[in-house]
């Protein structure tokens, strides 16, 4: 087995991993019933690592499916971030709504885009954009970032101090 594929794997368990444990968070925090919970945390990291060998097949025709594939699971893994610490700030606080709330999911959004830029660039994109330099790549993220933090934390704060 080639060394990178080895490193996919592996990388690709424990972002399965994460993502269970905040999948199970989540589903705690809203109250959703997981009959044997143990199960998630073993199903999620040896599906992830299935998925990146059977993709890793699939990319030898064409390459830019490891990539999605590797995009894809960190989306959930930044998806259950955002959520897990979200219900984390609001089951301990107590406080679900008005400025409080803005502020719990501009934290946890920002948390999301913490975790998704090291994954992104360390493992997803590793080998892309060999040119620009970190300072250009950071810049770049920021921006695009700053666009979705006002998007999320102002889409959610409407939905719950508004509509309620």
């Amino acid at each position: 087995m080639h060394r990178s594929l080895r490193k996919d794997i592996v990388l690709a368990a424990l972002a399965g991993f994460l993502v269970a444990i905040f999948f199970l968070g989540v589903a705690n925090n809203i109250k959703i019933s997981v009959p044997y919970p143990w199960t998630i945390l073993i199903l999620f990291p040896i599906l992830s690592a299935f998925g990146i060998i059977i993709v890793s097949v699939a990319a030898r025709a064409a390459p830019a499916l490891l990539q999605a594939a590797k995009f894809l699971l960190i989306g959930a893994l930044n998806t259950f971030i955002d959520l897990g610490i979200l219900n984390v700030l609001i089951a301990v606080s107590g406080i679900s709504s008005g400025l409080a709330y803005s502020a719990f999911k501009g934290i946890s959004f920002l948390a999301a885009v913490i975790n998704s830029y090291v994954w992104n660039k360390y493992w997803t994109f590793s080998r892309q954009e060999a040119g620009k330099t970190s300072w250009q790549e950071f810049l770049q993220f920021f921006v695009v970032s700053g666009l979705g933090f006002a998007i999320n934390v102002g889409t959610a704060s409407f939905a719950v101090n508004v509509i309620g």
